[in-house]
């Protein structure tokens, strides 16, 4: 194994905000303030009031309850649009409350094709949540288009992708999958939580709608729960989403927009950060005799890397190995890790280790030697010496 030459994507397209082009990392810190006239704060403010005043005439003006809207949530919403080149931007609770979303918008016993590696929670809120509506879900492998052009022969209403997919890291072709579904009438959404709108632009790609876990990258410091759902366009389904989002309250508070918003401004250097540790990390035990495989899509030997580096401008900061033997050495190399903390959750500044087989439910498909790893901003020559040390005491 070797780590990527390949030459990554260029920079995302540019963003309107304020009356001026944005381009890059000035996106991100920019996008989301308001007023910027002499003696405006120039960080935004928080307000954490649920109610605000109307006009005299009894009209909004413009926010009048905060389930509806507060300043917070429309400016992270905006900040994500713009992000995301979309056309409306959703924020809720929680990544899973993002996700619930759409699948509330599928009529009773429509069809939902999902990939066979995918985020549990995600698998279980339409196989077990919503088994009373009817709704017919197929796991496939989403990196095989002929397979997944056989399925699409049946009636499909959404299509959902992962990429790169959680924990096995498996690489989906984004234009491809979603030329195929549209041909077959069914719409595409692509959990972006791993890529970020700095490593990939979904929407760009003819996606109909990106979902995030805010929580993760996009929060940046694990103390934010958020979710956020982007369209590609204004639409009656758009429209039902926001009715969803309004009427089914699950909303985040003023507190956690403005956070996350806090996150976007530093999200492109924490995420190439990041990313250029995970790749030395990759690389550094691609051909270790204690590990059977990393799994990191900046690898040349990695199925899905030709496809990463045309789609993504960076393969990631999150990689996997499945270290030799099975569940009780991987549990013990995790273990034994002291600078990587042994937590869920991952996109945060600090480094953790997870052993996914322990925390995902039966069947899932993970191997009991899998340990996944998010890459944090640590030192990477530390990180790496953690790594050692931990693999000296389980294989000495």
């Amino acid at each position: 194994m070797s780590e990527s030459t390949t030459t990554p994507n260029s920079e995302p397209s540019p963003t309107q905000a304020h009356g001026l082009t944005l381009s890059g990392d000035t996106a991100y810190v920019h996008a989301h303030r308001g007023d910027t006239g002499p003696g405006t704060p120039v960080s935004p403010p928080l307000v954490l009031s649920t109610t605000f005043r109307r006009t005299a005439d009894g009209l909004p003006a413009p926010h009048f309850y905060a389930r509806i809207s507060c300043p917070n949530r429309i400016a992270f919403e905006d900040t994500m649009r713009m992000l995301e080149h979309g056309s409306e931007a959703f924020a809720f609770a929680s990544g899973l409350a993002a996700s619930m979303a759409i699948f509330q918008t599928l009529r009773p016993g429509s069809h939902v094709v999902i990939p066979h590696d995918i985020y549990y929670g995600v698998r279980l809120q339409l196989e077990e949540l919503l088994r009373h509506a009817g709704i017919r879900v197929t796991r496939t492998d989403m990196q095989d288009i002929t397979a997944l052009g056989d399925i699409l022969r049946e009636p499909t209403a959404l299509v959902w992708m992962e990429t790169p997919s959680n924990p096995l890291l498996h690489i989906t072709d984004i234009r491809a999958v979603t030329e195929l579904a549209h041909a077959h009438g069914a719409r595409v959404v692509c959990d972006n939580t791993w890529g970020t709108p700095v490593l990939q632009q979904p929407l760009l790609l003819g996606c109909d709608a990106v979902v995030h876990s805010a929580t993760k990258y996009i929060g940046g410091h694990s103390d934010v729960l958020m979710g956020c759902v982007v369209v590609r366009e204004s639409d009656e389904w758009s429209h039902e989403l926001r009715r969803i989002q309004t009427i089914g309250g699950a909303v985040p508070s003023p507190a956690t927009c403005w956070m996350a918003s806090r996150g976007l401004q530093t999200l492109p250097v924490r995420i190439r950060a990041a990313c250029a540790s995970a790749a030395r990390i990759a690389h550094h035990y691609a051909n270790d005799p204690r590990i059977d495989a990393v799994l990191y899509p900046g690898l040349t030997s990695h199925a899905g890397h030709d496809i990463a580096m045309r789609q993504m401008s960076l393969p990631g900061a999150m990689l996997s190995m499945c270290v030799r033997g099975g569940e009780a050495e991987a549990l013990a190399v995790a273990g034994a890790l002291t600078l990587f903390a042994h937590a869920t959750s991952l996109g945060g500044v600090e480094s953790l280790v997870e052993h996914r087989a322990t925390v995902e439910p039966a069947g899932s498909g993970t191997p009991a030697n899998l340990l996944r790893f998010s890459i944090g901003l640590e030192d990477c020559d530390g990180l790496m010496a953690d790594l050692d040390a931990a693999l000296r005491a389980v294989y000495p």
